[in-house]
């Protein structure tokens, strides 16, 4: 520790603590399996190499150095979403390849079902008929796959930036943690919960949120990322639904185009959404994990 200004021995003396005690009331716990402990390996000591002051460029440990708790409410563990990030955009990537598999049986279904309106008959179209169903209903098996082994990591993965956003912002979450997976599923409500969900953990995991004492004057990271996402996965959704209900009651061969015309729009979308979320996904977990390298979180008595 630096010597105290104007100490008439030069001996150093011990500088006033820049955050909570481990003991004190509301302090930062650092024990734990699996945390480092200071000065083992790993965690940077004031004043050491790669010890990065508030505001200076991230060189400390990634997110997991040290378990912290929320002042009030619920336990809050900050844990690192890298690894459920990256699986994360990973499982999007199959959800998209998924996506172009289906497209390709859609614009199939299309020709083929144009080709029957237009009074193409034989034992060749029936042929074809058949094909481009078994094509369509595999493309719909792949699609459910690949969105079910999504939904089930990216919820995770949302839970867990919710937790850190609690640790970085405990009094800025409008929503609490348990809406982050149950937002999803109420109807109606998941049309628009998970979106203000998204943007208090946006707000909170922004690089000036943490330092400032209030982030009603404190720089706020642009929305446009999540709402561009949010917006594209809502028409997705929405286009869907019209889609397979066109689907289900189409009889005739125009009805069957026209539904999967529909379908086919549906499934670009999908796409887009999907890449959205890729960068909406990789964004906040950088963010997250560059905000907890800046060094030790203080805890708002």
């Amino acid at each position: 520790m630096p010597a105290t200004p104007g100490d008439a021995t030069g001996a150093p003396q011990p500088a006033a603590p820049a955050f909570p005690k481990p003991d004190a009331p509301g302090s930062a716990q650092s024990d734990g399996p699996g945390f480092a402990q200071p000065g083992a390996p790993g965690f940077a000591q004031p004043g050491a190499p790669g010890f990065a002051q508030p505001g200076a460029l991230p060189t400390a440990p990634p997110l997991g150095a040290a378990p912290l708790y929320a002042p009030v409410g619920q336990p809050s563990w900050l844990r690192s979403p890298v690894g459920l990030g990256k699986a994360t955009a990973a499982l999007l990537g199959v959800v998209i390849a998924a996506d172009v598999f289906a497209v390709a049986a859609d614009f199939n279904m299309y020709d083929v079902s144009g080709a029957l309106a237009d009074g193409e008959l034989g034992a060749g179209m029936q042929h074809k008929a058949d094909s481009a169903d078994a094509l369509y209903a595999a493309a719909g098996v792949a699609q459910v796959v690949a969105l079910i082994a999504t939904m089930i990591i990216f919820l995770v993965w949302f839970y867990r930036v919710r937790v850190n956003a609690e640790v970085f912002a405990p009094d800025r979450q409008s929503k609490s943690r348990g809406w982050a997976i149950g937002g999803w599923f109420v109807p109606v409500v998941n049309l628009w919960f998970p979106r203000r969900i998204a943007l208090d953990i946006w707000d909170a995991s922004g690089p000036d949120a943490l330092w400032d004492g209030d982030l009603a004057v404190a720089p706020r990271p642009s929305h446009a990322r999540v709402n561009a996402w949010w917006t594209v996965w809502v028409v997705s959704l929405l286009a869907d639904r019209a889609a397979s209900t066109a689907y289900r009651k189409a009889e005739t061969a125009p009805e069957i185009q026209k539904a999967a015309g529909q379908m086919l729009f549906s499934d670009v979308v999908d796409m887009v959404a999907a890449v959205l979320a890729i960068l909406f996904v990789l964004r906040l977990t950088r963010m997250q994990d560059e905000k907890a390298r800046r060094g030790p979180v203080p805890v708002e008595g």
